[in-house]
């Protein structure tokens, strides 16, 4: 008896050990490979509280490159939004990302600056700052459980940014799917620690890209206010993945031009 316990107790400290700590769930969900290359059909739903809904259709082009990611936008329709074209580029190190964004009716295309960062992207549920990825050590990251949700078995982590001038949210929680490290759900406070925003992914889907890896695509994903009920709905309809894309239409130019 005395035996079983000793080796009950060495595994369980073994394990300890072993255990990962909120930073480091955080780490490897940041540094799932991402495809070198996206296109992508989307369709947007923006969903009054009544239940009315504008559905947008938008192309979407992605490029990782060297872990520095960019993307553009391109909405197609309705008349209100169509020909609007975004450009989102990360920089190294804790550099802010570039935005632009080309106004069809300005025909001119614009910095969206540092201080629009917790502005509404197009009338969306997100941010302009929830476009981007923040830099993991801006955050304190606790891990407060692990439990099932939606089906995913989850690692559940609290970020809080060290600096409160330095996010719109009073803190993050993020449900972290331990099978794929995709965060499959999250919950955003604000600086009165209420509820704010919800995201959910519906549907994870491995997907198999050009040159035969398989990636996990959040292929259905849900932004809702709960505060005011608008909710934002994004439906991959068609993706493509590690087809390469020439670098111009990673450019301010392309948003003027559209080719």
């Amino acid at each position: 008896m005395k035996k079983l316990i000793s080796t009950i107790l060495a595994l369980t400290a073994a394990a300890s050990l072993f255990a990962l700590d909120g930073r480091e769930i955080v780490k490897k969900a940041l540094d799932v490979k991402d495809p070198a290359f996206t296109q992508s059909a989307v369709q947007m739903d923006l969903i009054e509280k009544n239940g009315a809904k504008e559905t947008r259709l938008v192309r979407e082009y992605g490029r990782s490159k060297n872990n520095i990611k960019a993307v553009v936008m391109i909405f197609l329709s309705p008349a209100s939004v169509k020909d609007t074209r975004f450009l989102l580029q990360e920089n190294e190190g804790n550099a802010p990302d570039d935005k632009f964004i080309f106004l069809p009716d300005l025909r001119s295309t614009r910095r969206v600056s540092t201080a629009e960062g917790s502005k509404s992207f197009m009338g969306t549920d997100a941010s302009y700052d929830d476009l981007s990825t923040r830099d993991i050590d801006v955050d304190t990251h606790e891990l407060l459980r692990e439990e099932e949700k939606n089906g995913f078995n989850c690692y559940v982590v609290k970020s809080k940014a060290k600096n409160p001038q330095d996010s719109q949210y009073g803190y993050r929680i993020q449900w972290i799917d331990k099978a794929t490290w995709v965060p499959v759900y999250a919950e955003l406070y604000d600086k009165k620690d209420k509820l704010l925003k919800v995201l959910t992914v519906e549907k994870l889907e491995k997907i198999n890209g050009a040159t035969g890896e398989t990636y996990n695509i959040p292929m259905i994903n849900s932004m809702k206010n709960v505060q005011t009920g608008h909710e934002t709905r994004l439906t991959i309809q068609k993706i493509v993945l590690d087809k390469p894309l020439p670098d111009r239409v990673f450019t301010q130019n392309f948003l003027n031009t559209g080719k």
